[in-house]
């Protein structure tokens, strides 16, 4: 008798990716005419994302760059959890942070899915951040890969550990 076949469901974010698609948007912020002289820059400050300008709509136009870049390196934008602009001084701010992993909550919520639309005989199982989902056919579990992919969820997944 063969063993389960499985995958794990996961929400996990290439730090590297994120950072160079950083660094593109550093340089056509440096580069564009329409943000000369307005203050305009993205850095990272620990685990956070800063945005500077000299307005909130300036602060969001820098945004539009970097989240143009992370799409161009395949990064989900659900991934990027964004707050509104403050003023700060003289300046607007916006800092971005980056989700990684499933909450309990969204685990159940995928959890929920797969066994109410997915195919019968289907196991999910929750452990730390991620669910592995289980199954004796892999057609199953390719059916269950479409299912997540096509339904509407505010995070990021991605599927690893297929056998």
């Amino acid at each position: 008798m063969a063993a389960d076949s499985s995958f794990d469901v996961v929400s996990k974010v290439d730090r590297q990716e994120v950072d160079n698609a950083l660094n593109q948007a550093v340089k056509e912020i440096a580069q564009r005419y329409d943000f000369k002289n307005v203050g305009a820059s993205i850095a990272w400050s620990g685990d956070l994302i800063v945005m500077t300008a000299n307005s909130e709509e300036r602060v969001k136009a820098v945004l539009d760059v970097f989240q143009t870049k992370l799409v161009k390196r395949q990064i989900s934008l659900k991934a990027l959890d964004t707050g509104d602009p403050k003023p700060s001084g003289k300046e607007y701010r916006m800092e971005s942070s980056l989700k990684q992993g499933l909450s309990s909550e969204d685990a159940k919520k995928i959890a929920k899915i797969v066994r109410d639309e997915g195919p019968k005989g289907i196991k999910t199982q929750i452990t730390g951040d991620e669910l592995r989902v289980s199954a004796k056919s892999r057609d199953d579990l390719q059916s269950v890969i479409a299912l997540l992919k096509g339904s509407d969820l505010d995070v990021a997944l991605q599927f690893v550990n297929y056998r």
